[in-house]
């Protein structure tokens, strides 16, 4: 893995960017693209939810999944079961994949249909996933997962047994090919189009969080926790 820390022009550290590939420098509105490691990591830790893509059997498969980041790693977690899991397994080839998640701000209504668009964050890595075997990696990798979700979360619940640690695989993915890309402001219509008498603009979407409901059979006595209260 290439250093991720570099010295600037007045010697101090900074995050170094992902190298630019084929694969990360999009065919269309390149000026969007990001390859800043900390914009990068921003995205990743925002989200709740990835897309891990990969070929099985001849054919694509996209699934959706959590996951969770520890520095310059991401950790997938499913079932022993999983065929594309088990493929993971093998060290050498592992399972070529790519990982994407997005962020979405924003709806564009343009004046015309073909210039609506979306404000939006997103990452797309690309890289061979492989098994956690290590003990004191999986449980570091199951942290994370539950802590993307609501960090805090982990340290607050009971661990998984050796029976749920069984069943469960783990999966790594290196951040070394890596790509952000991100839109922003208003629509982008044609000059022709701006006397139409269209509405045009943004609609801004944001996360919320609204007041937790305990589960039905809950102690009434367990008090909702500080960071639950703090989202």
């Amino acid at each position: 893995m290439p250093d991720t820390v570099t010295p600037d022009s007045t010697g101090q550290a900074v995050a170094a960017p992902y190298e630019p590939t084929g694969r990360t420098v999009p065919s269309r509105a390149r000026e969007r693209a990001s390859y800043d490691r900390e914009v990068v990591h921003s995205i990743l830790d925002e989200g709740y939810l990835c897309h891990l893509g990969f070929v099985r059997d001849g054919a694509p498969v996209v699934l959706p999944t959590l996951f969770g980041r520890v520095g310059e790693r991401l950790y997938v977690h499913g079932s022993t079961g999983s065929r594309p899991l088990r493929t993971a397994g093998a060290s050498d080839p592992g399972l070529a994949v790519c990982l994407t998640v997005t962020l979405v701000d924003g709806l564009v209504l343009a004046r015309s249909a073909f210039h609506h668009s979306m404000n939006y964050r997103s990452v797309v890595v690309h890289g061979v996933a492989r098994t956690v075997t290590d003990p004191e990696e999986r449980r570091v990798a199951l942290d994370a997962i539950v802590d993307q979700v609501v960090p805090g979360r982990s340290q607050d619940s009971r661990p998984a047994d050796a029976k749920e640690l069984a069943a469960t695989a783990v999966i790594r993915l290196d951040l070394d090919e890596v790509s952000a890309k991100v839109r922003t402001g208003g629509p982008n219509d044609e000059e022709a189009d701006l006397a139409l008498p269209y509405w045009a603009g943004v609609v801004p979407l944001a996360h919320g969080y609204a007041a937790p409901v305990p589960s039905d059979d809950l102690d009434p006595a367990v008090p909702v926790p500080d960071y639950l209260t703090a989202l």
